[in-house]
This record gives C-alpha cells, structure tokens and sequence, in this order.
C-alpha cells in the first residue's frame, strides 16, 4: 500500500455505520442478561436521544455514555467480566504455549509483534464471537497493510520511556510478550479506569501478570479508548513525557487519530469499513502505522 494515500479526516460526528455497531452490541447484551422489554426500550430511548443531542461527541466519547446507562438500567458493574475472565484464561495458555516459541525464533521482535496484533481479534465489544487461533494462522500468512514495524523497533531502542495503551482482555497477554521481547527498563503500561465494554483494567493487569514486565496504570477514564482531554492529569503527564507510544487496537486508534503526534504507533486489526476507508486499506487488515512515515 502507498501510505501517503493515507488522509484521516477530522470530525467528531458519529457515522451512522458506528451507531449500528453499537447498538448491535447492546441487543446482544440484552439478550445475555434477559433485560425486560420495558428497560429495552428505555435504553432504546436514551440511546436515540443522546444520538440527536451529542452531535459534539467523537464515537470513544459516545460509548461511556451507553455504557453507564445500561450498567445503571441492570444494576451490573461490569456487564462483561465472564468474557474477560474467559479471554485472559485463553490466552494465558496460548501465552504458555508461544513464549518459548517466540524466544527461539529467529526475529523474536516480528514474532511477538505479530501476535500481539493477531490478540487484537479478541474482541467481545465489537465481535460475539472470534478464534484466535485462526487469526494467528492469519497473521503469520499476510503482509501488513500499513507496516512501519522496522521504524517502530528502531525508536524502541532509542526511547527512555515507553508508554503502550493497552485494549482488550485476552489480548493483554500477547502485549506482555511482546513487551518482554523489547527488554526495555521503562515501559508503562496504560490501561482504562473503569471497567467498559472488554478492555482492560488494573484487575486484568495484574491477572496476568502484566505488573511482572511494566509499571500499569490507569488513564482515569472508561471510554474503551483513549481521550486524553478527559483522561486523568496524572496519565496525561505520562503521556506527554513518554518519547514513544504504542497504541494498540481499533479503539485507542479512534481516540488518538487526530492527533498530529509522531511518537505514536498504531498496532491493529481493522475491523469495520469506517476505519479502513479512513485509513484506505481492506477490512480485517493488520497494521503498524505511524502518520509521519
């Protein structure tokens, strides 16, 4: 692909491909936990009157919204705690079963890099269900759309202080190996306040040990991204004296791809059309991309 091609628009109306999606995630949790029809079309309601009043709002900024409606309507912290417990588990035995693989390879770096973004698949936000095994078959078997990896790897070395985003649950634990292949000595790991959707919290952290390869921390906010005008002062003042940022996933991506920020690196798996014609590529495409190269 000629990267140059690559021209991210800058708005903050939510496509209407976007509000299908999320209203396609919140039909699949009505049915998980036998919301009542009286409570579905309540959420139905401020779902259609937040779509019409919060024009303003970028799609990360849309999700709290949601989020915290229908954790309200059910009296349910974290609607998604099965599946994340699920994912970890998952890939906490893959982990087991890749890591020794990894170190004997002969470019450990491109290995665990590809891994990590395979991991991106695991998804239950976006996605009822996935297999992770077939996407690392994938992976290993494609080019990268967007691959800026060489560079990535280059800069690795050269910082002092490395923060990473993490995303999902499950896919945390292909970051922590990827993260022990770069034997760097500051590495923070970033992850999301509040529980929302299936990304990752200090809990799924230090479940799979994460805490073991990095300093975790919280951005201070539930958007199942990164939106660093309502993220903590604290997190933001680690982001800004970071010299590299690795920001991996779909979310962290719609968060960030406005800013004109060449420390940034974005590790993903595109998953629907409104970000691929953003960043001209196919669908389910893997990338490794940073706007200034």
């Amino acid at each position: 692909m000629n990267t140059e091609t690559v021209n991210i628009k800058s708005s903050y109306i939510v496509d209407i491909r976007c509000e299908k999606c999320f209203l396609k995630s919140y039909l699949r949790l009505f049915e998980k936990f036998n919301v009542s029809k009286c409570q579905q079309q309540e959420f139905i309601s401020f779902f259609q009157e937040k779509i019409s009043t919060s024009y303003h709002l970028s799609s990360p900024e849309f999700q709290p919204l949601l989020h915290n409606k229908f954790c309200k309507l059910i009296e349910v912290a974290d609607p998604y705690s099965e599946e994340k417990k699920i994912s970890n588990d998952i890939a906490l035995g893959l982990y087991a079963e890749w890591k020794p693989k990894v170190f004997a390879s002969e470019n450990p770096f491109v290995l665990a890099l590809k891994l990590a973004i395979a991991a991106n698949i695991m998804d239950y936000g976006a996605n009822n269900s996935f297999d992770i095994h077939e996407t690392i078959e994938t992976v290993f078997t494609s080019s990268f759309a967007i691959d800026h990896s060489k560079q990535l790897q280059k800069l690795i070395k050269q910082a002092k202080r490395i923060l990473f985003l993490g995303d999902n649950a499950g896919e945390i634990v292909f970051d922590r190996l990827f993260i022990e292949t770069m034997m760097h000595n500051d590495i923070i790991y970033a992850v999301k306040g509040y529980p929302v959707l299936n990304d990752v919290t200090i809990e799924d952290a230090e479940y799979v040990g994460m805490n073991l390869v990095a300093d975790v921390i919280s951005n201070g906010y539930n958007a199942p991204s990164t939106v660093l005008h309502k993220c903590s002062k604290g997190f933001t003042g680690i982001y800004n004296s970071a010299d590299l940022i690795i920001s991996k996933g779909q979310g962290n991506f719609e968060g960030l791809m406005h800013e004109n920020d060449s420390r940034i690196f974005f590790l993903m798996m595109v998953k629907c059309d409104v970000i691929a014609e953003k960043l001209n590529v196919e669908k389910d495409s893997f990338i490794v991309y940073n706007h200034s190269e």
